[in-house]
């Protein structure tokens, strides 16, 4: 099994089992907010997990929106510990635009009110640093999202930062009852999404039809309809010499969404426009990634190129 990627953190799954927790839903919440490091419930929570699903929101107040714990501090820790960094102000503005969803190069030039070639070396210092990764658009050459690397950074950038003098007072219960929605948008999506390319990468060679030979990300364009298409999934084959790269899998990831055949239909519609581009998608499988479940039409509807994956297959525990 290909290990999970992470900041000096362990297997998504290990780190459930790490933190006893049995609820995937729940394991996910937490992972979103601290990662893989086992010294978080050990020394700096002192065993404080949570009780369960219900107790999710006491257990982040009363841990990493509290002053009182050392966890509290922990994100700015991490960044001041970088000694590359010597305006904290930009590399935490560039943070805080991947944190908000500003994923490109331009979207972060953009965010931060600096031009895109400004911004190329605290790119480069943050990803040297480990605190940024780099992925390339599997569809769109020289095209690249950017997501950080530290789950706790995340949750820093796009919950804390801006509340800090608000949190240090004490105000945790108010600043996450306001903040709880975009925690779910901004943090958790995203790191749910990485985790079910995780979970594309150890998948068996069956799952798709075969060894994944690359996994990650990519937007497919459809000019007749002038939009997008967001591929949160994408597996493809190893590369063979003078044939068209094969896709094995188109995947779509939804945390909080019963997924319906519309998503199905979008995938299809994607799996068309990469074959007009010279990709092999004959034998691709369209999967739906949903935290939330899938609705009955889908359940029913089901067909051998579609596989619908949900938070039990996940989470082996």
């Amino acid at each position: 099994m290909t290990p999970c990627p992470g900041l000096r953190g362990i297997c998504r799954a290990d780190a459930a089992r790490f933190w006893d927790l049995t609820d995937p839903r729940l394991a996910v919440l937490v992972h979103s907010v601290v990662g893989g490091t086992p010294a978080y419930r050990r020394e700096l929570l002192r065993e404080d997990t949570p009780a369960d699903l219900a107790d999710f929101d006491s257990w982040v107040i009363r841990t990493v929106l509290n002053p009182q714990t050392p966890l509290f501090r922990e994100a700015r820790y991490l960044l001041a510990a970088e000694t590359e960094i010597r305006d904290p102000s930009l590399y935490h503005s560039v943070l805080a635009a991947v944190a908000e969803g500003n994923n490109t190069s331009g979207g972060i030039a953009s965010y931060i009110g600096r031009k895109s070639n400004e911004v190329a070396h605290p790119l480069r210092v943050l990803e040297d640093s480990r605190l940024l990764i780099k992925e390339p658009d599997l569809f769109r050459s020289g095209r690249a999202r950017y997501r950080i690397a530290e789950p706790l950074v995340t949750f820093y950038q796009a919950i804390m930062s801006r509340q800090w003098a608000r949190l240090e007072l004490g105000g945790g219960s108010a600043v996450w009852s306001g903040a709880r929605a975009g925690f779910l948008s901004q943090v958790t999506g995203p790191h749910f999404e990485a985790i079910c390319r995780d979970y594309a990468i150890a998948a068996d060679p069956a799952v798709f039809g075969g060894p994944p030979g690359e996994v990650g990300s990519g937007v497919v364009s459809d000019p007749a309809n002038r939009t997008q298409i967001q591929i949160d999934v994408a597996v493809l084959a190893p590369a063979e010499h003078g044939r068209p790269r094969k896709i094995l899998s188109l995947g779509e990831v939804k945390w909080d969404r019963v997924m319906d055949l519309r998503h199905v239909e979008r995938l299809r519609r994607a799996q068309d426009l990469l074959a007009v581009k010279g990709f092999d998608t004959r034998d691709a499988v369209l999967a739906c990634y949903s935290g939330a479940g899938f609705d009955r039409e889908l359940q029913d509807g089901q067909r051998p190129d579609i596989r619908l994956v949900g938070l039990d297959q996940r989470y082996a525990f």
